[in-house]
């Protein structure tokens, strides 16, 4: 494990994206969102696509996170669904390659565990983040060799179907840190200073937290929405 992914330990990843449809959709904005990240203290940056990577490679010299967000028909995989993905992402090099590591099946009806094993066999050297939704599926992942087990989904897939983080005290969280052997890093509603304070606490290798720093329209609506 190289240095830059050491300086991650016990930091802030934060979560520079905005899609299509949303207003700061734009990469020369990712990279200033990604500047303005590690000039608050953020010590990694996770981001979705080549051309917004690419951007933020020439704002900070920081680890990131890549993955590419992806609908495909008849599948419910959307972060980094298929080698054509990854391929991508390999283009710019991320320090670390996310997907979805659910037990949902991918495009052309392909297990995880078989593609998987296909990336890895292709690109040895590279590092992978395991996107999972519950506790089953992040000791898989661990288990068939990820190098990071992520709580990305938790709440956000059927097979986490009204599941939240924080419950009870981060139960999913804590259940993950005491069986799995690689770095878990905690993402999905972080969306508090203490709750990001608190994964660390209870074994988390790094925290991601993305909408409630990068997101103006989320963050905007809360105020709204509190005096209406």
């Amino acid at each position: 494990m190289n240095q830059k992914i050491e300086n991650l330990k016990g930091k802030l990843i934060v979560s520079c994206q905005a899609l299509p449809h949303e207003p700061l959709h734009s990469s020369f904005i990712m990279g200033r969102m990604a500047l303005a990240a590690k000039e608050g203290g953020a010590a990694g940056i996770r981001a979705n696509t080549k051309e917004d990577i690419r951007e933020i490679q020439t704002q900070v010299d920081l680890p990131i996170i890549g993955i590419v967000k992806r609908d495909y028909e008849g599948s419910d995989i959307y972060i980094t669904p298929t080698m054509k993905e990854i391929q991508e992402l390999m283009e710019v090099k991320p320090d670390i390659i996310a997907m979805d590591a659910t037990a949902s099946l991918r495009p052309g009806d392909k297990t995880l565990d078989d593609f998987f094993k296909e990336v890895k066999e292709r690109y040895p050297d590279q590092l992978w983040m395991a996107d999972c939704s519950n506790v089953e599926e992040a000791l898989h992942a661990d288990e068939i060799g990820f190098d990071f087990i992520g709580t990305t989904l938790v709440g956000y897939t059927k097979q986490s179907n009204g599941l939240q983080i924080e419950e009870n005290d981060f139960e999913i969280l804590r259940k993950i840190v005491a069986n799995a052997k690689h770095k878990v890093i905690a993402e999905g509603n972080i969306n508090t200073p203490a709750k990001a304070k608190r994964v660390i606490e209870l074994g988390a290798y790094s925290v991601v937290v993305g909408s409630i720093i990068t997101r103006p329209q989320l963050i905007t609506r809360s105020f709204a929405e509190a005096l209406q």
